[in-house]
């Protein structure tokens, strides 16, 4: 995106805030929903192979399905930026914010049905993975394609990475630390509000401050003037 030193991108603030979303996802999906990921696949292909191992307390199918959609909303969301990708970056990031923080209410609505200790009904379970991996999916498409460094908003093993292998102790510059840093405090301090909120209030609590912070965040970010130019 084309910025001056008085217009700086706001897209590391947007990424920053989602990321915290992002800790709060994971505490709904791992703690409420058995150990499933939906914005981490990596873990999931690792708790799919302990799964095929029969190893207990792991379970196929969950991982087979938050898989598949997060995949479905990855491809979605590549149309979408397909279509939306030369115009003004304000209208590929207020769609892609409507249509996630639209399913992560959606997820909400389902958990106010669903007991976590049984992880009953399975309908209400399969659908709150379905729902939040899309979203998750679709996210991880469009920040992909948006190509801020060092702000995945989901994955940290190469934030780590980079901070140690481009350290000064390594003979680098630290490039990014402040980011760095902050993608890394952002997805924890999101975690730990979650696991507060499913382990006391439940489910639908955090998924719905979860759209909250999406859409908001994104609303504000997109009043800044560089938004009104086309990404790239």
């Amino acid at each position: 995106m084309p910025t001056s030193p008085s217009s700086p991108s706001p897209l590391p603030g947007l990424l920053l805030l989602l990321s915290v979303t992002t800790g709060l996802i994971d505490a709904v999906s791992v703690l409420g929903l058995g150990k499933v990921f939906t914005a981490n696949m990596t873990g999931n292909v690792v708790f799919l192979g302990f799964a095929a191992a029969q190893a207990p307390g792991f379970q196929v199918a969950p991982y087979l399905v938050a898989l598949f959609t997060f995949f479905l909303g990855a491809l979605v969301a590549g149309r979408v930026g397909q279509r939306f990708g030369k115009r003004p970056l304000r209208q590929w990031l207020t769609i892609a914010a409507l249509i996630e923080a639209a399913l992560l209410w959606i997820a909400a609505g389902v958990a106010l049905g669903f007991d976590v200790p049984t992880l009953k009904p399975t309908a209400a379970l399969f659908a709150i993975i379905t729902l939040t991996a899309i979203a998750m999916g679709f996210r991880n498409a469009t920040i992909r394609q948006l190509k801020v460094p060092d702000l995945t908003t989901t994955v940290l093993t190469l934030t780590v990475t980079g901070i140690a292998a481009d350290s000064s102790l390594a003979g680098g510059g630290n490039p990014n630390l402040a980011r760095r840093v902050g993608a890394i405090v952002a997805i924890f301090a999101g975690a730990a509000l979650g696991a507060v909120m499913v382990i006391h209030l439940g489910l639908a609590l955090p998924l719905l401050l979860s759209g909250f912070i999406v859409l908001t965040g994104t609303l504000l970010c997109v009043r800044h003037p560089v938004a009104a130019l086309p990404h790239g």
